[in-house]
């Protein structure tokens, strides 16, 4: 059984958080702003995909990808793709 994953960067005023749960079936969560705008029941290995908007003016679409190893079981990785930039997310750890 492995524990739940906590990723978070804030990028231009705007606070973005991705929570995987733990095991290779939880969930994947994505927060904007602390308000949950896309929602995957389970993750497998490989790579999910999420898609988001940041509340700008124009609204800017961006892309969560979480890359889970196939064959270690490690931790999961999180990136964010932005206006075609992608970066790495750190993990937060909660006490």
């Amino acid at each position: 059984m492995g524990r739940s994953h906590h990723f978070h960067l804030d990028q231009g005023g705007h606070s973005i958080t991705v929570n995987v749960g733990p095991g290779r079936d939880g969930e994947i969560e994505l927060l904007v702003n602390g308000k949950v705008v896309a929602y995957q029941q389970q993750h497998g290995t490989g790579l999910n995909l999420l898609t988001g908007e940041l509340p700008d003016d124009p609204v800017r679409i961006f892309r969560i990808r979480v890359r889970e190893p196939r064959l270690v079981p490690t931790a999961p990785r999180c990136s964010l793709e932005l206006d075609g930039v992608e970066r790495p997310m750190p993990e937060r750890f909660l006490a």
